[in-house]
């Protein structure tokens, strides 16, 4: 990574040549200033041309051009520092997995406001009437743009509070996402602008108060003559079109790694199969131009979120979504060559009758199985080391966090929130319990001064999750040639049975540990980590490389 970062900081028509030159001069692995935390990709860029990305274009490729060849390797992720973390970039902001997180904060989400301000009358600019229900584009008593979303009228605060609570998990991830309230409106909350228009047919024109009308009829109203609604803040910026989990943007220098090795967006699939973001595309994505002194940069936002949990928007999930791509030939073929005996297994779960949940389960629901709309490029090149990384944030969610996340959708029925949290709870275990046993899960390295040396401790997140003990820790200590890129071996291996292993007294610039764990069901964890040691006299931990 350090080695695209200078080449960035150079410019892209002279990056080539400085790459060649710093390949020649920085041989080392380690350089002064790993681990690097912060991507420097908000250098100043002209304005880039708007994209408009074919939703259509977008499944034929990722179902039919761009799946990955069988057994075909595929490298690791590109865009991590020494440590394997992601730097806070234009794409992410490290957050729940890299500090801890107060329950106000996890709470508060994106949100600068407590809402939209409604000391005065909404003013309506823009509508659609288009599909079950409608959409408002308005300025609030501020002067901020919201786009207003309801619900269907069968779910009523179904898609609005799974859109609420959603965001706020993954702000809490560390994804650049839109502020999103719920908001309580009358008619009379609603004035429209003199040059209002609204969409009808695909065509606009001029928008009257029957419009109005006839829009929220489409609308579930509450007991007390509000609608709940969804109000989410304009994001900052000039929207320049949608990013692809694909390849890079041409025409923006700072984005030099390709985005299906990006892995914020290889773990992003851990978060979704979580909370069932099936509709997790590029359609919805946003790139805003964001400016300060007349040149500026791209910022890469996720949105629209809500097709998560139970919730298609405008309607309950329909039981394919998150077991069945779209168009998926193995069970179709299966089906025909069966004459219908065999059926999908999926289409046999029940779900309870939640109007403001939707359809979703946790009892069925496997990690590995789950599967968005149709195939994603980042997510089907996720491999054990990017699963961890997002798993390890996954672990971090306590069940009162859960409670406390959930609460903000402020569902009114108290069995449906219940049912809600306990299926999160249900679905956040069993990732864990998966993603932990598919590689050796030794996190949170750490030197502790112990009577005049140190220690490097660690945490055996399989112990912390309950999975399985440990009946040892295999290690052998190393000299790393930081210039040679060679180690040489301190003493034989050797076994500890407590996650803290003292350091060994060695002049060398570098030191570097392998780790096994030892468990005979848990036969992954005996893949090793490699935690390499600056051993100066400040010492630190500044790489971590695991076996795939």
């Amino acid at each position: 990574m350090q080695m695209k970062i200078r080449m960035k900081r150079a410019g892209a028509s002279v990056g080539l040549g400085l790459l060649l030159l710093s390949l020649s001069v920085h041989g080392q692995k380690f350089l002064p200033d790993d681990p690097v935390w912060e991507d420097p990709d908000r250098m100043p860029i002209p304005r880039p041309r708007e994209i408009e990305l074919s939703q259509i274009a977008d499944f034929l490729e990722s179902t039919f051009l761009l799946r990955p060849r069988d057994n075909a390797p595929i490298p690791r992720a590109q865009n991590i520092n020494t440590l394997g973390e992601v730097p806070d970039s234009s794409w992410f902001t490290n957050r729940i997995g890299l500090r801890p997180m107060s329950m106000e904060e996890l709470v508060r989400g994106p949100n600068q406001f407590e809402g939209p301000d409604l000391s005065r009358p909404w003013l309506i600019t823009r509508a659609k009437s288009e599909g079950i229900t409608p959409g408002f584009t308005v300025r609030d008593g501020r002067g901020d743009v919201y786009f207003i979303k309801f619900d269907p009228l069968g779910n009523p605060q179904m898609a609005t509070s799974t859109e609420v609570i959603a965001t706020k998990f993954f702000h809490a991830f560390g994804y650049h996402v839109p502020e999103n309230y719920l908001a309580f409106i009358k008619p009379e909350n609603l004035e429209l602008a003199s040059d209002a228009t609204v969409s009808e047919n695909g065509k606009r024109r001029k928008m009257t108060l029957e419009d109005v009308d006839l829009l929220l009829d489409k609308v579930p109203r509450r007991s007390d003559g509000t609608f709940q609604a969804l109000a989410s803040r304009a994001l900052p910026g000039k929207p320049v079109g949608h990013f692809k989990y694909y390849g890079t943007r041409s025409d923006d220098p700072n984005d030099i790694f390709p985005h299906q090795d990006r892995r914020e967006l290889r773990g992003l699939r851990v978060f979704a199969a979580w909370l069932n973001h099936d509709d997790s595309r590029s359609i919805n994505s946003l790139d805003t131009y964001l400016t300060d002194g007349g040149r500026g940069y791209l910022k890469h936002h996720l949105l629209d979120f809500g097709s998560c949990l139970g919730s298609a928007s405008v309607e309950p999930q329909d039981p394919r979504a998150g077991n069945e791509y779209i168009l998926e030939w193995a069970p179709m073929i299966q089906s025909a060559l069966t004459l219908g005996w065999w059926d999908r297994p999926w289409r046999s779960i029940e779900y309870p009758d939640y109007p403001a949940v939707g359809r979703f389960e946790g009892d069925s629901f496997h990690p590995a199985r789950w599967k968005p709309e149709y195939p994603n490029p980042a997510f089907d090149r996720m491999q054990s080391d990017d699963a961890l990384w997002a798993t390890r944030m996954v672990m971090r969610f306590t069940d009162e966090m859960i409670r406390a996340l959930v609460g903000t959708g402020r569902i009114s029925d108290p069995k449906a929130e219940n049912y809600l949290v306990e299926t999160l709870i249900k679905r956040r275990d069993k990732i864990v319990r998966y993603y932990l046993a598919q590689t050796n899960p030794l996190d949170d390295f750490r030197l502790i001064p112990s009577s005049g040396s140190f220690t490097l401790e660690f945490a055996p997140l399989g112990v912390v999750a309950g999975i399985s003990p440990v009946d040892a820790y295999e290690y052998q200590w190393f000299r790393f040639d930081n210039e040679q890129l060679s180690t040489e071996p301190l003493g034989k291996a050797a076994s500890a049975s407590v996650p803290s292993l003292p350091l060994p007294k060695d002049g060398a610039r570098y030191l570097m540990v392998q780790i096994r764990t030892l468990r005979p069901d848990q036969p992954s964890w005996r893949k090793k980590v490699e935690v390499f040691i600056r051993n100066g006299a400040e010492k630190a931990v500044v790489g971590i490389e695991r076996e795939r």
